[in-house]
Formats: structure tokens, sequence, C-alpha cells
């Protein structure tokens, strides 16, 4: 298990517009919070999601997120839908970084793909692993691709 306090809440959208401060360059007018910034950006690169689906997808990306740096070690890993969301958060990388701050004690958590999607069931003992570490599970979401399973190594260290 990981060294970095357990967050106090587990509200995915409280838990990033709580990084605010650590980012307020992002914070505009058109997006007043990090939920809203990162919503925005799945829909623009995502032109066929609606708002709700958008939503939902970052909700789940940020309980993955959290749980893959609080439960080191553990073999972890997403379908292609949510990891849609993981990949737009990571590539956000100042909300990434803050992320990582935050929830990893300072430490940057890499995530290094395999080429080949497991087919071992991982996407689904990840599911039960968020809803283990208190987050509720959009079930519907991670069904899904729970047949092709994720692309994630834990072979890296300290990597999803």
């Amino acid at each position: 298990m990981s060294t970095a306090a357990p967050t106090r809440t587990r509200d995915p959208q409280l838990l990033l517009n709580a990084l605010a401060h650590r980012v307020p360059s992002l914070i505009t007018d058109t997006e007043p919070t990090l939920w809203a910034r990162e919503t925005a950006l799945l829909l623009r690169d995502n032109a066929v999601m609606t708002r709700d689906t958008a939503e939902r997808l970052l909700g789940q990306a940020i309980a993955y997120t959290i749980t893959a740096m609080e439960c080191q070690g553990v073999d972890m890993g997403v379908g292609y839908t949510v990891d849609v969301a993981v990949h737009a958060l990571i590539l956000d990388t100042p909300v990434y970084f803050a992320l990582c701050d935050e929830y990893h004690g300072g430490q940057y958590k890499h995530h290094a793909p395999l080429i080949r999607r497991r087919c071992d069931g991982t996407v689904t003992r990840t599911a039960d692993i968020l809803r283990g570490n208190g987050f509720a599970v959009d079930d519907e979401l991670w069904a899904m691709d729970a047949a092709e399973c994720s692309p994630c190594d834990d072979k890296v260290p300290d990597s999803h």
C-alpha cells in the first residue's frame, strides 16, 4: 500500500476540484473548475460523446487514478472505454502532476501500457478494487470492456 494519505472523500468531482489551488492558471471563466475543464477536453476530443458520458468517464478515471496511486503493487487496469478518460487526464499534465502531488506523495505515477491487451479479468477485478477503496463504480462502463481487458502494465516501477 501507498504511504500517501488516503483521500478524505470519494467524490471524484470534489477530489479533482480540490486541486485548483495547485493549477490556478487553468481556471477560467469558461471552465471555472477543473471538473469543467477535463469534461470540456473530453468533449473536444470525442465529438460524439455526450456531456453525461464524459462526466461518467471522468469520474471513473479519477477513481482509477487515485486508487492506483493509493494501492501500489496491486495489479489494476482499465478497459478501452474508461481508458479514454484516463489518457485525457494524463495528457493534461499540469492536472496529472497535481494529482500525483496530492494523492501520491509528490511522486510521479507512470503510465506504461502494454502493446497487447490482457484478457485475464483485470478490468472486472479493478472495478472491485475501486469499490473496495471507497469509490462508486459505474458498472455499465466497466462491463463494456470486461472481455477485452486492459493494456496496463504493473511491471514498470510505480506504473499503472
